[in-house]
């Protein structure tokens, strides 16, 4: 199949020379040509602007994308993780802001579908799950809805050193909750926000181990959003913050049972490694705008082609080797996410993050070197695409400098050795 003449661009990951499914090449050529097409011509708009991509959403849910991961026995496309992934990927070289939003909402179906599906739980919270999972599903396979999923609360929560400072109160028929996340993407623009809230003990005590992951309605009395958003780059998710004030939130709100995202988080952790699409989309995208622009083909670009010159040439060869280096230590990360990864493949997928968001920015350094001044006017995506990338390595979980810290100590000691 001459998959480059389906669309503009080829495929990133080629079906045929990654041995990819069938139904993974057709959702990604979908997503490649609806990002294309549609979401492409609105980034600069939405960056400039600081607005949410409404519109963007509306297209995914017609195209079944919003429940690109729901089993197809709850109305979903039944796509597993590395599926997601790959999709993922090819809608950020076309809107960075969109594919690291959509990946807050699939978190929420793939959390509580195909993770929660390997953890441990016994009959009655087994089948309670399957319940409640299914009234979210619903809703968001049948009406569209929009999960979010705000992690962030400035201290270390975020990368599980404390428990969530979100605190979730039992009460007749749910919890009260009261607290505050910040950089939340979707802030405004979701209809439920997936949160992580630790549930405090009748004696007060607060454990990780008492996480709760809940579908807190956006319209819910209590709830708020605060503060601005002007940031360097990603203007489109609109990350403001959220503060929850005595929420009443019911017991079937709850996406995953009691214990089971500390569950996740200690065996599953190849789910803090989903916002790396986005990134490796915008390497990806750094890496076509070069070849373009050089080749006279950038629209918008001044005219002519600039890729005569041996130093363009091989400044594109050296991106070319990135590129291919932090994309096939990526694919063989998300190839092996499962439950209970050997130590290996924990540490894979550590430094599959690090080379990932490290990589996008530096491809778009390169890219800014090689075309010259006039490739960073805003009427091009390059000057987008650099700022867009350059916070990736920030992005907790698993920062750029976590991912190094864990990889280190992870290569030097063996679990539970220590130097006593």
């Amino acid at each position: 199949m001459n998959h480059a003449a389906d669309t503009p661009d080829a495929p990133i990951f080629d079906p045929d020379t990654f041995r990819l499914t069938e139904q993974q090449a057709a959702l990604m050529q979908q997503a490649r040509q609806l990002a294309g097409e549609k979401f492409a011509p609105r980034a600069a708009r939405h960056d400039r602007d600081a607005s949410f991509p409404t519109e963007n959403y509306r297209d995914l849910h017609a195209a079944g994308l919003l429940a690109i991961c729901i089993p197809q026995s709850h109305g979903g496309l039944g796509a597993d993780y590395q599926t997601y992934a790959l999709v993922a990927a090819e809608i950020a070289r076309h809107c960075g802001a969109t594919a690291l939003t959509w990946n807050m909402h699939v978190c929420s179906t793939l959390w509580a579908g195909k993770i929660a599906d390997d953890l441990e739980m016994d009959d009655a919270a087994r089948t309670e799950h399957e319940r409640r999972r299914a009234i979210h599903f619903r809703r968001i396979a049948a009406d569209g809805a929009i999960y979010a999923q705000p992690f962030s609360e400035a201290n270390a929560s975020a990368v599980g050193q404390i428990p969530f400072g979100t605190a979730a109160r039992p009460v007749e028929g749910g919890w009260l909750v009261t607290g505050r996340k910040i950089f939340a993407s979707l802030s405004g623009h979701a209809d439920y926000y997936g949160l992580l809230a630790t549930e405090i003990a009748p004696e007060g005590n607060a454990s990780r181990r008492n996480t709760l992951y809940l579908a807190v309605p956006a319209n819910a009395p209590g709830v708020r959003v605060t503060g601005e958003w002007d940031p360097l780059g990603m203007r489109g998710t609109v990350s403001r913050n959220l503060e929850f004030s005595d929420v009443f939130v019911e017991h079937d709100a709850a996406i995953m049972p009691r214990g089971v995202y500390f569950q996740a988080a200690s065996r599953w952790p190849h789910m803090f490694l989903t916002l790396s699409p986005t990134y490796l989309g915008l390497a990806q995208a750094a890496y076509d705008f070069t070849v373009r622009y050089l080749r006279g083909e950038m629209p918008g670009a001044p005219p002519g082609k600039r890729r005569s010159s041996a130093v363009k040439q091989l400044a594109v060869a050296e991106m070319r080797i990135k590129l291919e280096q932090a994309k096939t230590l990526w694919f063989q990360s998300v190839s092996e996410a499962r439950v209970d990864p050997t130590p290996e493949q924990r540490l894979r997928a550590y430094a599959a993050q690090f080379s990932t968001m490290e990589t996008a920015n530096d491809l778009a350094r390169l890219a800014i070197r090689t075309c010259g001044g006039h490739s960073m006017f805003r009427t091009l995506p390059l000057e987008r695409i650099y700022r867009d990338s350059r916070c990736g390595s920030l992005m907790a979980p698993w920062t750029a400098e976590i991912c190094l810290e864990r990889i280190g100590r992870g290569a030097l000691y063996q679990e539970g050795e220590t130097d006593d």
